[in-house]
C-alpha cells in the first residue's frame, strides 16, 4: 500500500549534528546523495531517521515504482534508529512508509500475510497517541484507510478497521494543523482518485487545487505538484482514465 509521499516530512526534529545545515539543504535541493553523505558520518537516530527519509524521498522522486533494494535499504536505516531510540517519531514514521511502499507491488493475498499494513497503521497511531497533532502521521493514516478500502474491498476495510470516512478524519486533522503542505492534499487526492475518481471527483479537484495553491520549497514538493497538475488535467478530461493513472502514481 503506497503511501504519502507526503508522509516523508520536512517538518520533523533535526538531525543534531554539525552536518544538519548541509544535509537539510541538500535534501530540499532533491540532491539526495548529497543529503546522505552529509550524514554518513553520524549514527545517532536522527541522523538515522533522516537517511531513511532521505532514500524514501529519492526513491519516491523517480518516475517509476521505487526500486525493492532502495526501500529495504531506508527500512534498515529506520529500524538502526528505533533500535536506538523506540520512542523516536520520523523513525516510526519511516518504517511506516517504507512497509506500505514495499507492499505496493504485492498481492492483496501477499501483503495480508506479512501483516505489515497492520503494523503501519499501529506505528502511525503510535504517533499521534504522542503527538496527537503530527501532520504527517495524520496524512499516513488518511492515506492507508482509502488504500486498505481500494485493496481489500468492503470485507477487508471491515478486518482492518478501515474506511474512508476515517481516512477523511485523519485528512482534514492534518489540512487543520498545516493547511499549506502540498503533499497531504497531493496524496489525499491521489489515493481518493485510485480509489474510484467518477464517485469522489469533486473531494479530489478540491484536494488537487489545494496542492497546487500551496507555496513550496523543496523539489520532493515540486515533484508532488507536477503530479497534481498531471491528475488534474486528466481528471477534467476523464476521470476513468485519471483513476488508472492515481493507481499507478505515487
Amino acid at each position: 500500500m503506497a503511501l504519502l509521499l507526503a508522509c516523508l516530512s520536512l517538518g520533523l526534529a533535526p538531525v543534531a549534528v554539525a552536518d544538519q545545515a548541509t544535509a537539510e539543504a541538500a535534501f530540499v535541493r532533491g540532491e539526495y546523495d548529497a543529503a546522505l553523505t552529509a550524514l554518513a558520518d553520524s549514527e545517532s537516530a536522527d541522523a538515522l531517521a533522516f537517511r531513511a527519509r532521505t532514500l524514501l524521498a529519492g526513491a519516491m522522486s523517480g518516475p517509476a515504482d521505487p526500486p525493492e533494494v532502495l526501500l529495504h535499504r531506508a527500512l534498515d536505516q529506520a529500524n538502526a534508529a528505533l533500535a536506538r531510540d523506540p520512542a523516536h517519531a520520523e523513525a516510526r514514521l519511516q518504517r511506516a512508509i517504507a512497509l506500505s511502499l514495499i507492499l505496493r507491488p504485492m498481492t492483496t493475498r501477499e501483503a495480508r500475510k506479512t501483516g505489515w499494513a497492520e503494523e503501519a497503521r499501529d506505528l502511525a497511531r503510535s504517533v499521534l497517541a504522542d503527538e496527537p497533532a503530527n501532520v504527517y502521521a495524520h496524512g499516513f493514516l488518511s492515506v492507508w484507510n482509502v488504500e486498505v478500502v481500494n485493496r481489500g474491498g468492503r470485507i477487508g476495510a471491515l478486518i482492518m478497521g478501515a474506511g474512508v470516512s476515517d481516512g477523511r478524519d485523519h485528512y482534514e486533522a492534518a489540512i487543520a494543523a498545516m493547511p499549506d503542505d502540498a503533499s497531504v492534499h497531493w496524496q489525499w487526492a491521489r489515493a481518493l482518485a485510485a480509489l474510484n475518481a467518477r464517485k469522489y471527483r469533486a473531494d479530489v479537484l478540491a484536494a488537487l487545487d489545494a496542492a497546487l495553491a500551496c507555496p513550496v520549497e523543496s523539489e520532493l514538493e515540486r515533484t508532488m505538484q507536477a503530479r497534481a497538475a498531471l491528475l488534474k488535467t486528466e481528471m477534467l478530461q476523464d476521470p476513468r482514465r485519471a483513476g488508472e493513472l492515481a493507481a499507478r502514481m505515487l
